[in-house]
Order: structure tokens, then C-alpha cells, then sequence
């Protein structure tokens, strides 16, 4: 039986390289001095009827850049007990959460001066050595209670992170916890949600952490399968967003209803007044088809949300309705008002999601003007991020950068963008293809 989500560029690779001394066309910025790192699934033996896309052992690529040249590439599978066992190596252990050491296969991001491999729904990070090698599981010096989350967000003037993770373990709550910038956790608010939601992702602005409490939620049912991921789309569970201040407590969440949607990934948001005001990418209906072997459901569009805590309601409009996922801004703008939005168009999509890109699209949210940039036939881009060119550079000044799947190589280029204009500045070859995945961060040095 076939499944798309090992097939093409979503199958995984088997080998893990390090190749030194990269091909550059065009030219690398000189001030780019840090490793562009990201996380994706990469199952080694698997079922395809059973296998889900979500699920697959977490495999980080990164590329090293210093001084006009991209001086490595490496990939390196993230090594779970699971990975560990599959490769004859020891595990490492560590403090997993209730038996949860699955695939940290999500997110990989930096903090303290230390690189974190991240995922959902009750496991712990995994911090990973500058090489991408494997340390083990951490939780932050004793500090996290729990699992953690695929998507904290940093506070650009604190240094902090600010998380939402889920656990079904936990029943009808999520937690909402803080870690200062020397990685230990300084806040922890457990927050009563209707059931049991996938909250895959938070939003922060400067007054509240934004919480989505909405209709797709875990299945006891489908758990107990073994098969596929246990979530399910219910009609019947209320959707809505909560916003808790940032130096509150349970009882200080306001809730708000919204139209009956799922968000993985929002864009960014910030208080406007007495307002809040978050832009995201919205489905209106997922996992309420094939939930054996991925993300299936409607296909996203960028709306904008307007919350209006006096009135009790929720402005909903759309921004742009071609189908797009992956949102990111400039990082120093988490929280504030910004101005530009870089997203994924998914021009391959029909009527169901393919998380496969075929262009990029830039958003100017000010004077409401959308550019694309495409990649050509037979070339599919992941996620892509801002990386500016200077701590006081304005808000488009740098670069955005991305893997990109060059079927006609059978390989993957790291393609850096010139953020203000879309025009390519450099490509990196890579001497082998990095699969379709989720998330990855710029982690200057």
C-alpha cells in the first residue's frame, strides 16, 4: 500500500553525512556567522499502511556559515531510546515525562547558549551538542514539570521563552510556563481548557499569552489502535481563544469564541490598545479525514483575528486566501506590531493539504501588498526564516533562508533570499536531499 509521506521528498534518508567545504552560488552575506538549523521526521522501519507523517524519529540538518562561506552540512538523527536500540548504540537516558521518549522531530531551536530538539504532546526536550550529536533528554536543570512544547516563542526584550504544551495525560488542561534566559523555569500556570485539545502552537504579545483551545482533540478510541496519531476532529467541542496575562494566573483567563477552525501555526500577534490583534494561518476543518498517515483537511488561508475584550467578541477576516502555511516574522517583533510576513505558498495543494511548498510569499501587512517568490518548476521549498542583517537593521533589512528540494539534483539547495526583495542572494548545494519537514531556526553565534 502506498503512502505519500514516504514517497518523493517526504521519504526519509538513511544515511547520516558530514560534508565539508560547500558549493556557493552567488554570495553569502559576511555577516551571517551561525548554523541554520532544521528538524523533520525520518522513520528508519516502518509500516506504510500505519506510518504518520507526525511520528517518524526526528532528524536535524543544519549548515554552518561563517565569513562568506558555508563551511558545513550535516544530518544527525535525534537518538531517542527507540534510535538508540535501532542503531546498536547506548541510549543515553535521562528525565523523559511519563514514559514519553518519542521522536523529538518538530522544532530546533537555541537557548542559553545551548540547542534544544524539540516536540509535542508530553516529551521532553533533547539538547544536542554544536555538531548536532546527541547529549540526552533535559528538564532544564529539574526545573520543567511536564512535557514540553514544539513552539515556545521568545520575548525579544527579556531573552525568555514563553510556552503552551499538552499532554493527554493531563486531561482537561494545558500548561503555560516561562524559562529564563539561563534555560531554567521560572513560571507555571496550569490553565483548564473544555477537553483534551492538540495545541500545537501559542502566540505571545507584550501583555498576554494567547492560548487556542479548539476542536481537534484526542480520541481514546483511536489511541487504543495503536495506529496512526490519537486526534480527531469533533464538531462538538467549542473553539476558542484564551488570553492570559503574562503575570496572571489560571483564574485570569478570558475566554473568546471563535468560528469552528484549527490553527497550527500563527503568525505573530500584539496588543492595539485594549485589543489584541494575532494573525494566522487557518483550516477549517483537519483530522476529520485520513488520520492513519497525516495532516489531512481543508486547506489554510491567512486570516487576521481581532480581539475585543470589552465587547467580548472576535473580529475574524481573512488577509489572503491562496493556501499557505508555515508563518514566520522577523524574531525581533514577537509580540509587537510588525509590519512584514514571510509564508509558504502551497501551490501544489488541491482539495486537501500537501505540505509541500512551491513558492514563497511576503506580506506587507501595512499596505496590504502580497510578493512571490518562485522557486521554478521541479523545486519545493520548506519553511523559511527572517534573519537581519544587524540588531538595529529595520524590520525587512537581512535575509530569509530555507531548504529547498531540487528534483532535477535529487538534492537540496539552502537558499538565502534577500528579505526586502525576494531576489536570491546565495544557494547552497548540498550534496544530498533533506526531506520534507516542520520547523528549524538561525542560530547566530
Amino acid at each position: 500500500m502506498s503512502n505519500r509521506y514516504l514517497e518523493g521528498n517526504f521519504a526519509p534518508v538513511s544515511e547520516e553525512i558530514t560534508a565539508l567545504d560547500l558549493e556557493v552560488a552567488g554570495s553569502l552575506p559576511d555577516w551571517l556567522d551561525g548554523r541554520y538549523l532544521r528538524n523533520g521526521p525520518n522513520p528508519t522501519d516502518t509500516d506504510p499502511e500505519t506510518y504518520h507523517w507526525f511520528t517518524g524519529h526526528g532528524m536535524v540538518h543544519g549548515v554552518r556559515l561563517r565569513d562568506g562561506q558555508a563551511q558545513w552540512y550535516r544530518n544527525r538523527f535525534v537518538r531517542s531510546e527507540a534510535v538508540a536500540i535501532e542503531l546498536g548504540e547506548p541510549w543515553r537516558g535521562g528525565p523523559v515525562h511519563a514514559d514519553m521518549d518519542f521522536a523529538s522531530n518538530t522544532n530546533v531551536i537555541g537557548h542559553a547558549g545551548r540547542t534544544f530538539a524539540i516536540v509535542e504532546a508530553g516529551a521532553r526536550p533533547y539538547e544536542l551538542d554544536d555538531e548536532l550529536g546527541t547529549i540526552g533528554v533535559c528538564d532544564f536543570d529539574g526545573t520543567l514539570p511536564g512535557g514540553y512544547t514544539a513552539h515556545p516563542k521568545r520575548d525579544p526584550q527579556t531573552g525568555e521563552l514563553h510556552a503552551v504544551s499538552y499532554f493527554w495525560g493531563w486531561g482537561n488542561k494545558v500548561q503555560y510556563s516561562v524559562i529564563d534566559r539561563d534555560a531554567r523555569v521560572r513560571k507555571v500556570v496550569d490553565v483548564e481548557t473544555t477537553g483534551s485539545p492538540m495545541l500545537h502552537d501559542m502566540s505571545l504579545t507584550e501583555s498576554f499569552a494567547v492560548i487556542y483551545d479548539l476542536p481537534v482533540v484526542f480520541d481514546l478510541d483511536l489511541a487504543m489502535t495503536g495506529v496512526g496519531l490519537p486526534y480527531r476532529w469533533d464538531d462538538d467541542y467549542p473553539a476558542r481563544v484564551g488570553l492570559l496575562p503574562r503575570d496572571g494566573e489560571a483564574s485570569d483567563v478570558q475566554w473568546f469564541d471563535v468560528d469552528q477552525c484549527y490553527v497550527f501555526h500563527p503568525l505573530n500577534a500584539y496588543d492595539e490598545g485594549d485589543r489584541v490583534v494575532i494573525e494566522l494561518c487557518r483550516f477549517e476543518r483537519m483530522f476529520d479525514a485520513d488520520v492513519v498517515r497525516g495532516p489531512e483537511g481543508s486547506l489554510p488561508r491567512l486570516d487576521r483575528w481581532t480581539i475585543d475584550p470589552s465587547a467580548g467578541k472576535v473580529l475574524e477576516e481573512t488577509v489572503d486566501d491562496r493556501p499557505q502555511e508555515f508563518p514566520r516574522v522577523d524574531e525581533r517583533v514577537v509580540g509587537r506590531r510588525h509590519r512584514y510576513g514571510y509564508t509558504v505558498a502551497l501551490d501544489n495543494a488541491t482539495d486537501s493539504i500537501e505540505f509541500a511548498g512551491g513558492s514563497i510569499l511576503r506580506h506587507d501587512l501595512v499596505a496590504n501588498t502580497t510578493e512571490v517568490h518562485s522557486f521554478g518548476a521541479g523545486r519545493g521549498p520548506s519553511e523559511f526564516v527572517m534573519v537581519p542583517a544587524s540588531a538595529d537593521a529595520a524590520e525587512d533589512d537581512g535575509v530569509l533562508m530555507g531548504y529547498v528540494f531540487d528534483s532535477a539534483r535529487t538534492a537540496s539547495d539552502l537558499v538565502v533570499l534577500d528579505a526586502g526583495t525576494l531576489e536570491t542572494v546565495a544557494e547552497v548545494r548540498l550534496p544530498v536531499r533533506v526531506p520534507h519537514g516542520f520547523h528549524g531556526n538561525w542560530i547566530s553565534e
